[in-house]
């Protein structure tokens, strides 16, 4: 069934309350930089490029709007990601004037996305060789007072092509080619467990024979790629993507523990547009999975694709889950827990403790201290999805949270968090929840008996350095 979500998106908007400022056109396409984001996940706006020289111009952007959030009344965004290329005459041309052209990039309204606190620290990703690999520009500069992002970028001859990026892309084309590879593997069942607001598939990758039911959800917010490169690391370990399907001794005994439910992305029409948080109707999927007040969700008219993912949870059932994120803020990856659900006590207290310990300790990008601060006791937001799952099959939930920005335990300036390592994350989770498995359904109280190692610790979102990488000295 496909919804057009335009008459639902004006209705909802036409409630608010609130002026949201409008986006310039786009610069005439003429001038000696071509900016392009008309392409899968693409999002920027060319407002004007200013020639200063043979050599040197200045490039002014905008970012462009999610759709409009009914529940949350405001407008999302943040992501962005484009081509440049620098034209003749000003690079190169018949006469070979120049070889380089130097062009500053500067984003004019940095200071209206959804989290402009995020900006310091931030660093923008860089591909100047067909996105075959990506590296930072360190020299990324937020000006809290002109409210602008900005970086430099020397533009040579004969470069494939120049594209920047918030972090690195994940493409709907790399989606179906991963869904394609699993199909393709003995013992991996691929399934359309429905369809998003613009008919979109919604893919639910099966692997394993186990009575625990282990379900992984990536990628509500489509903006944040991390949890897709996660979802490519989890499946390749999995489904032994890499080696023809052939897999690790403990991957092998947790496909006999565990029957493993994976959604590698949960919002594909918010992937291809490239929006930051919601899906083609506006919707900010982890407000969605709960009714809020009188706002219904999850409703197909609205969030088909929660519908459709709880609909296969509550059918199967759930004894463990995660839900895969990026935090644009926090150069940190870290979970968050169930702490404010009414089911919140001594056992999955535990079972968070212990599967964080393991996690920590087959990946050291991983970290206990720092995470969002926890919610009061009986005060979680249902309708976010970590909470509603943990409580609605008393279970281990959580949230995991991965950096836009270099990963400050593990720092590595010139290339910052990556893809490859969010994608040893998603491998890794498999070290953490066979570490708890044999606790996951049992009524012993085996919380007693943790190693120091495995106890819970109650995290904070302070730690040292803060306010100077956010700019607050």
């Amino acid at each position: 069934i496909y919804f057009a979500p335009t008459a639902f998106l004006m209705s909802a908007l036409s409630k608010s309350k609130k002026t949201f400022p409008k986006i310039p056109a786009p610069a005439p396409l003429s001038g000696p930089v071509a900016i392009s984001s008309n392409f899968c996940g693409g999002n920027i706006v060319h407002v004007k490029t200013v020639v200063d020289s043979p050599t040197k111009c200045r490039v002014e952007l905008h970012v462009d709007q999610d759709p409009y959030t009914e529940l949350e009344d405001t407008i999302h965004s943040q992501w962005f990601y484009f081509k440049s290329n620098v034209m003749d005459p000003i690079l190169g041309g018949p006469d070979k004037a120049s070889a380089e052209v130097t062009v500053d990039y500067v984003v004019t309204n940095a200071n209206r996305v959804a989290y402009p606190s995020a900006w310091p620290g931030s660093s923008v990703c860089v591909s100047v060789n067909g996105k075959k690999s990506w590296e930072r520009k360190t020299k990324t500069d937020y000006n809290k007072e002109e409210g602008t992002l900005s970086w430099q970028h020397v533009h040579r001859q004969y470069e494939e092509g120049t594209y920047f990026s918030f972090f690195e892309p994940y493409t709907l084309d790399r989606h179906i080619d991963l869904v394609d590879r699993c199909r393709a593997t003995r013992g991996v069942n691929v399934s359309v467990i429905g369809r998003s607001l613009e008919n979109r598939h919604i893919e639910l990758i099966t692997v394993g024979n186990g009575p625990l039911k282990c379900w992984i959800n990536h990628r509500q917010h489509p903006g944040e790629t991390q949890a897709e490169f996660f979802a490519e690391g989890l499946l390749t370990r999995l489904c032994g993507l890499d080696d023809f399907g052939a897999v690790d001794g403990l991957t092998h005994k947790a496909r006999e523990a565990f029957t493993f439910y994976i959604v590698p992305n949960m919002n594909p029409d918010g992937s291809a547009h490239g929006y930051l948080r919601c899906n083609a109707g506006g919707a900010n999927l982890n407000r969605e999975w709960a009714d809020t007040g009188d706002y219904k969700a999850p409703t197909l008219e609205r969030s088909p694709e929660v519908y459709y993912v709880l609909k296969k949870m509550d059918e199967v059932g759930v004894d463990c889950f995660a839900d895969i994120h990026g935090d644009e803020e926090m150069p940190f990856n870290f979970i968050a827990g169930a702490e404010g659900c009414t089911n919140w006590g001594p056992r999955l207290r535990g079972l968070q403790g212990a599967f964080l310990g393991a996690y920590c300790r087959a990946n050291s990008d991983m970290q206990k201290e720092v995470s969002y601060d926890p919610e009061d006791p009986n005060g979680a937001n249902m309708a976010v999805c970590s909470n509603q799952i943990a409580s609605r099959f008393d279970c281990l939930g959580i949230t995991l949270e991965m950096p836009y920005k270099d990963c400050y335990t593990c720092p590595d300036p010139e290339r910052g968090f990556t893809g490859g390592r969010c994608a040893r994350l998603g491998m890794n989770i498999v070290d953490a929840f066979m570490h708890v498995k044999d606790w996951l359904r049992t009524e012993e109280p085996f919380w007693d008996d943790l190693d120091a190692d495995d106890q819970y610790v109650r995290p904070k979102e302070e730690w040292e350095g803060k306010a100077t990488m956010m700019g607050q000295e």
